[in-house]
């Protein structure tokens, strides 16, 4: 019997998924899963009669595989990778390849791309995208780690991708170590954003407005075939119009709390410590967090008042005003992404291909949307660019819709609609786009309190400072360092 191309360890939903488009693009496929009862389930229903090979341990699994031995894990992130990988490791030989395709951050990617290399072997950290329906169909795939290991896996990642619209495979090498992971991470962070962005464009038509579900349904089907053609557009519109056997509308009986698994935590982190102001996907998070707190803002509903939520403009013109506003939005998340990328790879030395990473996002991930071809156009032409604003196309985007991003954000704060994301997106712009912000006052803070020193306009860039504020301070200044 031949033996198999690849094999994959953890037999839940996206593992099955993975497995299943692999073997229908002409790859046999190994499997195995801690619990074996699902290993006979897979091979005996779905899988049966496909070139999928069930075994029912680590060492049967391995010998299944043709050499250099390729294992993906898709199994939850973080101990359990640690305990399949050293599972794995004694029946490996040199120049074998273990591959991490779940959700695992990043710096546990650098660490296990070390320690399997010490040992002769060579470690793959990829970000899978796309849910269940991407894993079968096509997902978008971001692999990082070994580069000796991309040529080995190349063939079965770049065909079980999916494609862009010219044919382009969303899979291509991103990088040393934790890189694939990193990026990964970022896509998450990139996709909270925009998921809570929609939420509040979805709160104003509801409250504000007082539309429909229906209603809701129509415009975000418009805006789907405009600018804002994405997938996450696209899964609203068809959310809003999905009713249960009862006909009911089922989004109206959902509990709004809303969870998380960490990815865009991890990001908000990485902000902090790379020194970036990825001030619209931090509030996403935080939004989250907010709405998890069900039963205080119950009992904050009681007593704490706000205007009335009424609107007497034109419900029209003021739609057509929030598609702009998320537009521009939305641009900003994946503009502080993007910065969020640059950083980190100069921290970690890694040689990230901005446009290449757009590219992949083009297909099978949750953020793709219509205009990371301009991404992708940006860094084509300017490779060296320092922030996605700065590109004519998007400086034009910007242009054109920030005054109706004000517009939505000023309706929307003096009717008492939280709109985090949005908010935030204006006063980064804002920020951005100010020569002179009120730092200077800051900085003389610091120095007054604690002799934190600052530098002059009037000075070389470098030199610090020191001024005896109270003439009871002395002369000595404390360190300077910046995050």
């Amino acid at each position: 019997m031949k033996k198999a191309d690849i094999g994959l360890i953890g037999l839940a939903v996206m593992g099955e998924n993975l497995v299943m488009n692999m073997e229908r693009n002409g790859f046999t496929v190994a499997v195995f899963n801690r619990t074996t009862e699902k290993v006979t389930n897979f091979v005996e229903g779905r899988a049966k009669g496909k070139n999928i090979i069930g075994t029912y341990s680590i060492e049967e699994f391995v010998n299944q595989l043709e050499k250099p031995r390729k294992v993906m894990l898709m199994v939850k992130a973080g101990n359990p990778v640690d305990i399949f990988i050293d599972k794995v490791i004694p029946y490996l030989e040199e120049g074998d390849i273990i591959i991490d395709g779940g959700n695992s951050n990043y710096e546990d990617s650098i660490r296990r791309t070390k320690y399997i290399e010490d040992k002769g072997l060579l470690y793959v950290g990829t970000g899978v995208s796309g849910g269940e329906e991407g894993a079968l169909n096509g997902p978008s795939i971001m692999p990082g780690g070994s580069a000796q290991a991309w040529q080995h896996i190349q063939p079965i990642f770049q065909t079980i991708a999916a494609k862009a619209d010219d044919g382009t495979p969303c899979c291509d090498w991103v990088g040393a170590d934790g890189a694939g992971h990193y990026v990964k991470m970022v896509h998450n962070g990139i996709e909270y954003g925009d998921m809570q962005l929609i939420s509040e464009a979805y709160q104003l038509m509801k409250d504000l407005l007082g539309m429909s579900n229906n209603e809701m349904h129509e415009v975000f089907k418009v805006w789907n075939e405009d600018i804002l053609d994405s997938y996450l557009i696209e899964i609203t519109r068809d959310i809003l119009d999905y009713k249960d056997d009862d006909e009911n509308y089922v989004v109206d009986y959902i509990l709004d709390t809303a969870g998380q698994k960490g990815t865009g935590k991890w990001t908000g982190i990485s902000s902090l410590h790379e020194g970036v102001p990825l001030t619209l996907i931090s509030e996403s998070v935080y939004a989250r967090c907010l709405s998890a707190i069900k039963e205080e803002r119950i009992k904050a509903s009681k007593v704490l008042t706000g205007p009335a939520m009424t609107f007497e403009g034109d419900k029209v013109a003021f739609i057509e005003q929030m598609k702009h506003a998320l537009y521009m939005a939305k641009i900003i998340s994946y503009t502080q992404g993007y910065m969020l990328m640059r950083e980190a790879a100069n921290t970690y030395g890694w040689d990230l291909n901005y446009s290449g990473i757009a590219a992949m996002w083009r297909g099978g991930c949750i953020i793709r949307s219509v205009f990371l071809d301009n991404i992708k156009n940006a860094y084509e032409n300017d490779a060296s660019l320092s922030n996605l604003l700065l590109d004519d196309f998007f400086t034009k985007a910007v242009t054109d819709s920030e005054h109706d991003l004000r517009c939505v954000v000023a309706t929307a704060i003096t009717k008492g609609i939280s709109v985090p994301t949005l908010s935030a997106a204006i006063t980064f712009y804002d920020g951005f786009r100010s020569e002179r912000l009120p730092a200077n006052l800051l900085q003389a803070q610091r120095d007054y309190f604690g002799a934190h020193t600052y530098e002059r306009l009037d000075k070389a860039r470098g030199e610090f400072f020191h001024t005896n504020w109270t003439g009871a301070g002395g002369s000595t200044a404390s360190s300077t360092y910046q995050v």
